[in-house]
């Protein structure tokens, strides 16, 4: 079972409250053309159990609105409400320059969050099949082995709202249907934003699309209506 990250967020709000909720996101990027707006007046909830799809060209600002959402990023202006314990974005690099091993990455991050190192390394060690390669540094990992330990550290925290950048599932065949029945089925009860290019993807996890062009946002539920108007981008 995975660890309770409660400790990491101890003062959560009632339950009426608990969601993801960003409220009018601007974000503004100085270039050497100007300022410019990436994201402008952005908002919508997401709660205990949703899942919400985030579909746009490159360059629409899907990776900068994760990157607010978590935290990694401050907005110009708007307020993002974490009334839900929120993860990283799965696609972010470990940004140690690989000198970690997947052992040193759990124990930092045990210690972040206050929670007994064994348990959570037993956990990674079993979900992500790494073997020996737990004990290298990061640098010599291919992708799918970095986000095999990226989902499993995600997963033995047991965060209520995951956040991912243009990765769902990672690693042969065998491994995505594992993850695949971690997330959606034994996780129902966790909310989930994913930024991805696949309008199937949406279709399939999804209860609501938010197309982003310009810099602007258009929420749907109607996700056949979603993937017409992302067709058209």
């Amino acid at each position: 079972m995975a660890i309770d990250a409660l400790a990491a967020q101890p003062h959560l709000p009632p339950e009426s409250e608990r969601c993801v909720e960003a409220i009018n996101i601007c974000k503004e990027f100085e270039t050497e053309l100007g300022t410019h707006r990436a994201l402008d007046g952005i908002s919508f909830r997401v709660g205990a159990g949703q899942r919400m799809g985030i579909l746009g060209a490159n360059g629409a600002g899907k990776s900068t609105l994760i990157k607010i959402l978590s935290g990694l990023m401050l907005p110009t202006t708007g307020e993002v409400r974490r009334g839900l314990r929120l993860s990283w974005p799965l696609a972010l690099d470990a940004g140690d320059g690989g000198e970690l091993t997947g052992y040193d990455n759990v124990r930092f991050i045990s210690r972040l969050y206050n929670l007994p190192f064994k348990e959570v390394f037993d956990y990674v060690a079993d979900f992500s099949e790494l073997g020996k390669h737990m004990y290298r540094q990061t640098r010599f990992y291919s992708s799918g082995m970095s986000m095999r330990l990226a989902f499993s550290l995600s997963l033995a925290l047991d965060f209520e709202c995951i956040l991912m950048d243009e990765v769902l599932l990672v690693g042969d065949r065998r491994f995505q249907l594992k993850c695949h029945d971690e997330l959606f089925g034994r996780r129902q009860h966790c909310g989930m934003i994913m930024a991805v290019h696949d309008v199937g993807i949406i279709k399939e996890y999804c209860q609501s699309a938010l197309i982003l062009k310009g810099g602007r946002g258009r929420l749907l539920t109607d996700l056949n209506l979603a993937g017409r108007i992302y067709g058209t981008l």
